[in-house]
């Protein structure tokens, strides 16, 4: 038996003194045997936590992936191996605050269109699509975004939404009755839309046309704030959070759209914890609210989409608030 599969065997053992031998002599640590597991993965599927340490120090790919897109966090989390599962989670955390590889990943793999914005986009009852057959916005998030508007319009006031999409979010926010309500939608066609069917007539409503990026001169600050852009990747979500101490009035609640690796139940918990830890460095405080999602999401949902932009089944709705004024 060659050494890669010996480690394989090693890991699923739990013996840590062949697994130290097979890592110091040299053995591919991110080998995939037969059933396409890597070391890391038995090990984590059968919570020998003092392997998982090991491979991960000799450089395991913790976001490597089995052929039914099961990573060795995902395992350790279903089999309920808590210490190999934090252990594992630490390791993703401290490598997309280095690398950014899964955001990376995702961007290599086009499931975001830089030029959006340039393409031609269709509208239907229940969903928006973009021209490649991707879902810009569908109408089975329409309770996701009653829970976003009740969230952000908790304390009145003034509300900012950027990216309007289907107007789902917008619609519900009006339900609040704000003072004022600020909607930033970038791309030309959703605009024209949006002044067609009566948004730019509202007496509370002001629309702003352009990325957000180019209208932060334009803004005042807001009680409620929510993000929910197509098109942009992690890191524009981050460059966002850097100005809500401007944009957020003391007091306020801030959320965004939470679709962060939704595709991967363990890559998602990893991309929930960066953001919340990215957001507390900024001093705000976020709470997760789990929303059941799996009554939603048929088969029949996604007739006509070419990708499951979600496939999880709960969603986890953040609410953000200054650290201040929280305690």
């Amino acid at each position: 038996m060659e050494d890669s599969q010996l480690l394989c065997e090693a890991s699923r053992n739990g013996d840590i003194d062949t697994v130290c031998a097979l890592i110091n002599s040299g053995t591919d640590v991110s080998y995939f045997d037969s059933d396409g597991f890597t070391p890391l993965m038995h090990a984590a599927k059968l919570g020998h936590v003092a392997v998982v340490k090991a491979l991960l120090e000799a450089g395991a790919p913790w976001n490597a992936l089995s052929p039914s897109n099961i990573s060795a966090g995902d395992f350790a989390m279903e089999e309920g191996h808590q210490e190999a599962f934090e252990v594992l989670l630490n390791a993703g955390i401290q490598s997309e605050l280095i690398l950014g590889t899964i955001a990376r990943k995702a961007n290599d793999n086009g499931e975001t269109s830089g030029n959006y914005l340039e393409d031609r986009i269709s509208f239907s009852e229940d969903k928006l699509m973009d021209s490649e057959s991707k879902a810009v916005m569908m109408a089975w998030e329409k309770p996701l975004m009653e829970a976003h508007a009740k969230a952000v319009c908790s304390v009145g006031g003034h509300i900012l939404n950027i990216g309007f999409g289907m107007g789902l979010v917008d619609s519900a926010i009006q339900q609040y009755n704000p003072i004022s309500h600020t909607i930033i939608e970038a791309h030309p066609l959703v605009y024209q839309r949006m002044l067609s069917t009566g948004w730019g007539e509202k007496d509370n409503v002001r629309i702003v046309f352009g990325r957000w990026q180019d209208v932060l001169s334009q803004l005042g600050t807001y009680d409620g704030i929510f993000f929910d852009t197509y098109g942009e990747y992690y890191e524009d979500l981050r460059e966002f959070h850097n100005h809500l101490p401007v944009l957020l009035k003391p007091g306020g609640i801030y959320s965004f759209f939470n679709g962060l690796c939704g595709g991967n139940a363990f890559f998602h918990v990893v991309y929930c914890n960066l953001v919340s830890l990215e957001l507390e460095n900024l001093g705000y405080s976020t709470q997760l609210i789990p929303l059941p999602v799996k009554n939603c999401l048929g088969e029949e949902v996604w007739e006509g989409v070419r990708q499951k932009y979600w496939q999880l089944d709960t969603y986890y709705l953040p609410v953000c608030q200054s650290i201040e004024d929280t305690e």
